[in-house]
């Protein structure tokens, strides 16, 4: 007898529909899996027939082919061990066929029966969504992903008996229903503070105006200044999360493994720290069949810091030209491409040596003009061209570690960010753009006009400093971004004279 199953399978962050057709026939007793599956596919035929024996059901013996369409696409995950099963069943008349018209099926079986959690929840109740049948069935873990989709009637289940018996009778069963706000509520809270930050308030502001412009930042300093600290803090200046953007986050973590299952959606701005030993493809993305989102792309929306920078490898470092200019990434195989998000501010530290003493005054550097060039050399132009705010820190003082003295909290400098990220909408509605640092050559000349005190500043600078053409688009964005802060329309000379002060590299040494 032959039954079909209807279920999903995940390629790069979107789901697509997968039939599975399970045919049991006279015959010498073999399972074969057709349709392009991987090994962790294959297998399923050893957990599923477990599952059933141990669910107390009875395996058949007799011939039983599993196809997997559509055939030219490459079926990876366990996710599809508890279709098969269901089809297993129905074949061989331990199962109403007939019903498993009415639902998406998908989740790993356990020996015993039980279901394990999958991948890419979100993504696959999106895609179900579309369908006319629009009842998913899932693991139980699962459910807080999948009811995020209101058009979605997702089913959460906890074992293949349990499944059985609802298709039975699913007149006992309800949808499982969340409050997708009250969900959103809880889950949107941070465990740090800029509060909690003592000292370093040229630091502070500088985030401020880089969050607040969306500039790229890099922070130079000896170890224990603070940079690290100060980095895992900018998620919670940033401006809260739409929903759509929630969404867009829950996604990609969700295929990727990475969201915990009691949260159920994504909140919180990303704050992503990968070691400098990380590899290219680990960073922006790959894989050797199907390509996975990287670093970059579980970033977006938030923040990718790169700490000791110079440390990393030199074509992980070129390989985020393209993203940073672009928002996004293409990965690009021989069975395919995909294109996944990556739009983050991206916050790098490294010492002012390999010492990391050289602006220290109380600890002396050991290192030579040789070896100060070549780890200096180990950051190309073209990534530093797309890095607008350069800032120096300094080591903390001793009276500023034990001052009484409360640091402004991240709630405060928020506000301040929100309302000038407000002005930079309004400003771009009509340019396709939403912060200063994504504007072009031309965008400059619009929006950063200048008064006549500010020019002079800027032409002194750029003779007396020996800025180049790049340093001075860089100001030009970066004191947009400072009179915003400032509700200015025009450019004064003190947000020039502020620019100028986070361009630390373009200054000589």
């Amino acid at each position: 007898m032959l039954s079909k199953v209807l279920s999903f399978g995940l390629l790069g962050i979107e789901a697509y529909p997968v039939e599975i057709e399970v045919d049991v026939s006279a015959g010498l007793p073999a399972v074969t899996v057709v349709g392009m599956a991987d090994t962790s596919v294959k297998e399923s035929k050893e957990r599923v027939k477990a599952a059933i024996k141990n669910s107390g059901f009875c395996w058949p013996d007799d011939r039983i082919t599993i196809n997997l369409a559509p055939s030219e696409i490459k079926k990876e995950g366990a996710a599809f061990d508890l279709p098969i099963a269901l089809g297993v069943l129905a074949a061989s008349r331990q199962v109403d066929a007939e019903r498993l018209k009415n639902y998406h099926i998908l989740g790993e079986l356990s020996l015993d029966g039980s279901l394990r959690p999958i991948r890419g929840a979100l993504p696959i109740s999106m895609a179900v969504a579309a369908k006319q049948v629009k009842n998913l069935v899932i693991p139980y873990v699962n459910a807080r992903e999948a009811i995020i989709i209101e058009d979605t009637n997702a089913w959460p289940l906890k074992t293949l008996k349990e499944t059985v018996e609802f298709l039975h009778n699913p007149d006992l069963a309800q949808p499982f229903k969340m409050d997708l706000e009250e969900l959103f509520r809880k889950n949107c809270r941070y465990d740090v503070d800029f509060a909690e930050v003592k000292g370093q308030y040229l630091a502070k502001r500088a985030l401020e105006v880089a969050v607040s412009g969306g500039h790229n930042i890099l922070m130079i300093g000896p170890p224990g200044s603070g940079k690290t600290m100060l980095a895992k803090r900018i998620p919670t200046i940033l401006p809260e999360l739409t929903l759509p953007e929630a969404l867009e986050i829950t996604k990609i973590h969700s295929v990727t493994g990475n969201m915990p299952f009691q949260k159920g959606l994504t909140a919180t701005r990303p704050f992503r720290c990968p070691h400098h030993g990380i590899s290219s493809s680990a960073l922006i993305g790959g894989g050797n069949s199907s390509p996975q989102p990287g670093e970059i792309s579980l970033a977006h929306q938030g923040v990718l810091f790169l700490d000791e920078l110079p440390e990393f490898r030199r074509d992980c470092l070129e390989a985020l030209r393209q993203p940073l200019e672009d928002s996004y990434i293409r990965i690009s195989r021989a069975t395919g491409s995909s294109v996944f998000p990556a739009s983050f501010i991206l916050t790098a530290a490294l010492n002012p040596c390999p010492c990391g003493y050289l602006t220290d005054p109380q600890k002396p550097c050991r290192c030579n003009p040789g070896k100060i060039a070549d780890y200096m050399a180990k950051i190309s132009g073209p990534l530093l061209d797309r890095i607008d705010i350069h800032i120096e820190l300094p080591p903390i003082r001793y009276k500023e570690l034990v001052s009484p003295a409360d640091a402004e909290p991240s709630a405060v400098i928020k506000m301040r960010v929100e309302a000038a990220r407000a002005i930079q909408r309004e400003r771009f509605r009509a340019e396709g753009i939403f912060c200063n640092a994504r504007m072009t050559t031309r965008l400059i000349k619009k929006y950063c006009l200048l008064h006549e005190e500010a020019k002079e500043l800027l032409k002194m600078a750029m003779t007396e400093m020996g800025l180049s053409a790049r340093a001075y688009d860089k100001i030009l964005r970066i004191s947009r971004t400072i009179a915003d802060l400032d509700e200015a329309e025009t450019i004064c000379a003190e947000h020039i004279s502020e620019a100028v002060q986070y361009r630390s590299l373009d200054r000589r040494w």
